[in-house]
């Protein structure tokens, strides 16, 4: 299993930094954040970010956790993606959901974006422009939010080693959602959310079982590759970050991302302090 690693505080460049220590000290991957207007969490734009630590490493991962795309136009987010993988060598993902309703930039939206179901709506119609994008186009989409007509886009994403011609998009899904579920399978991973729990509610094994034996039962096995991506804090005992990422990686997921969104202990020195202490099974 591979491990990655928010870098949810700090100055512009000391977030770019610590990509850096990350990829010296073993970690799989380094993820900013995408927000706007979060009470307490100051935010800088995630694509400037990558594009910065694509540029500053050679091996890692990149990534945001996770990118709003309902605020956002998705050919836009092509062209930014398409930039940043081409900058980084093809190490970028994206992360995709709806986005908070505590952003203000959620709030500033029309109106008919609002409501999690029509925020739903239009990341479907998000996904199915990127889909395109990613081809080259031309792009031809008559959604329930957005029409796209004849867009062309050159250059595509860089070719993977396992045959994808896109950027892997990894959707975040309401376990044990069917809709919400469906959704992330059509594509190349999920980032699973437990539907009611709280926010801070991470993920057991026997969930992310649950979650492996859903994807299998609802994704054709020839699909190509599928990652299952848990997000949590790592506890502080090595011997006990180790026993949690073998355990969730025993029952199936493929990458645990730690998050940290406690201002008050994800300092920047603590979040370096981590990073050099290295992946917990290294």
């Amino acid at each position: 299993m591979r491990v990655g690693f928010v870098a949810s505080f700090g100055t512009a460049e000391q977030v770019v930094d610590m990509a850096v220590e990350a990829e010296e000290h073993g970690w799989d991957g380094w993820f900013t954040w995408d927000g706007v207007d979060v009470a307490g969490m100051p935010s800088w734009d995630p694509w400037a970010l990558l594009a910065a630590a694509a540029v500053r490493t050679r091996r890692i991962t990149l990534g945001a956790m996770v990118f709003a795309l309902p605020r956002r136009r998705p050919w836009v987010v092509a062209k930014q993606a398409v930039t940043v993988d081409h900058l980084s060598g093809g190490r970028l993902v994206l992360p995709v959901g709806v986005g908070i309703a505590d952003d203000g930039a959620v709030a500033a939206v029309p109106a008919e974006r609002r409501t999690l179901r029509e925020r739903a709506e239009l990341l479907d119609d998000d996904l199915a422009v990127l889909a395109q994008a990613f081809t080259g186009g031309p792009v031809q989409h008559e959604g329930t939010h957005l029409r796209v007509d004849g867009m062309r886009f050159d250059p595509r994403p860089v070719p993977r080693p396992d045959g994808r011609t896109h950027v892997p998009v990894w959707p975040v899904a309401a376990f044990p959602s069917d809709r919400s579920m469906g959704r992330a399978v059509r594509w190349d991973g999920v980032v699973p959310q437990l539907r009611g729990a709280a926010p801070d509610q991470e993920m057991t094994a026997a969930d992310v079982e649950a979650v492996v034996a859903w994807v299998r039962a609802h994704r054709a096995p020839d699909a190509g590759p599928f990652d299952v991506v848990v997000q949590g804090v790592l506890p502080d005992d090595p011997g006990a970050a180790r026993d949690r990422v073998q355990a969730l990686a025993g029952a199936g997921a493929t990458w645990f991302v730690d998050s940290r969104w406690d201002p008050a202990t994800a300092t920047p020195a603590a979040l370096l302090d981590r990073l050099r202490r290295g992946r917990p099974d290294a």
